[in-house]
């Protein structure tokens, strides 16, 4: 492949410039006809090919997102943006050992961009790694200032670890930012008492703007229906609890052959003889794993546990499900599948706790052996 000249050089800049440019204002079409001039000029151009890569995810289209990130770094080893995204969609189709990988070459390269920062924090709170996480959010925040995106994931992981002051300051800065926010009403909602009906007000407003958006409007009726029942008045709470459902089952995909399937798999699976026959798991003691359906009476249980000195509550850790996957190498993006018990119940007991146990030991920081609380609720 020749060398570009200087003024093949300029124009691939301007053909750049214009397509990340026509990407931000969502002019899909610009955005590929750069492409596609970018190629006729140099194909093998590392910047090219994670142009292609973002244009694949705001289109949806992840085949070509996942092939042109691949290309970049092909391309381009030190590319941390690409491996970033990369890392990002891995964990999101369920790859966790090729994120872990992907996420280590981001890593190597010391990354500085604000979108990179942010990119691998949301990676690191998708495995669990809340606490390191925050850090990565809150470099993003210094490097990038009042920018709601970045101000909301962060946010979010101060919820996670109770610092709720900080957190509503943040989602009340978002708000001022940008007025029609859901996730950020919702989470101001969540977070305190209403005690006048003016906040349900501007949320009724923002879902009139908003129109037919079913993601945004189960977060906006499910806060309306939170402070309508701390206002005491309940049929209109119910009745907006009511719309909040119907727009989040709008946006959930269920299959229930697939979900027969899994059941079926645990009944057959998972036997007494099962667990009688097989070898030892790991020999420490310290998690203790509390069970249950969501509402059945498992947070209770945990606090009653954790009010002992020796107890330390650990929350809703996601490591044990991660932790199945990186053993069964399985990638299937599903959370849950018969096909994931069944790979389970083939793995090494002592493997999987000794895994289980680094893992959550390294989010909470803690020292092997600690006694800790995992409530789990499915």
């Amino acid at each position: 492949m020749s060398k570009p000249d200087p003024a093949q050089l300029a124009q691939l800049q301007e053909l750049l410039k214009t397509g990340f440019k026509a990407l931000s204002l969502g002019d899909f079409s610009r955005a590929g006809e750069c492409c596609q001039q970018i190629f006729a000029i140099k194909p093998d151009l590392p910047q090219g090919h994670f142009l292609v890569g973002l244009l694949g995810l705001e289109s949806r289209d992840r085949k070509t997102a996942f092939n042109a990130f691949q290309s970049t770094v092909k391309l381009d080893p030190d590319h941390a943006a690409a491996w970033a995204q990369l890392a990002k969609l891995y964990m999101t189709e369920g790859q966790v050992n090729r994120a872990d990988a992907a996420l280590r070459e981001t890593l190597r390269i010391r990354p500085t961009d604000p979108m990179v920062l942010d990119l691998v924090g949301t990676t690191l709170t998708q495995m669990g790694e809340h606490g390191a996480a925050q850090a990565f959010f809150a470099r993003a925040n210094q490097a990038q200032p009042n920018f709601p995106p970045f101000m909301q994931n962060l946010a979010n992981n101060l919820v996670y670890h109770g610092d709720t002051d900080d957190s509503d300051r943040i989602f009340e800065d978002i708000i001022r930012l940008q007025p029609d926010s859901p996730q950020a009403h919702w989470a101001l909602s969540s977070s305190r008492k209403a005690d006048s009906d003016k906040h349900v007000e501007d949320m009724r407003q923002c879902i009139a703007g908003r129109g037919n958006d079913p993601r945004a409007n189960a977060f906006y009726y499910y806060a309306i229906g939170k402070e309508l029942e701390d206002l005491q008045r309940w049929p209109e709470a119910f009745d907006a609890f009511a719309a909040g459902a119907a727009a989040r089952r709008a946006t959930v995909e269920f299959d229930e052959q697939a979900e027969q399937q899994m059941f079926d798999c645990l009944m057959a699976t998972y036997t007494h003889e099962w667990l009688a026959a097989g070898p030892a798991g790991n020999p420490d003691a310290s998690p203790i794993f509390v069970l249950g359906q969501p509402r059945t009476g498992t947070t209770l249980i945990e606090r009653i546990i954790t009010s002992h000195s020796q107890v330390h509550s650990a929350g809703e850790l996601q490591h044990f499900g991660l932790a199945l996957r990186r053993l069964a190498d399985y990638r299937n993006p599903k959370r849950f599948t018969a096909e994931l018990f069944e790979a389970a119940a083939q793995l090494e007991p002592a493997a999987l706790g000794k895994l289980y146990l680094q893992s959550s030991a390294k989010m909470r920081g803690d020292t092997p052996g600690l006694s800790t609380s995992c409530r789990r609720t499915t």
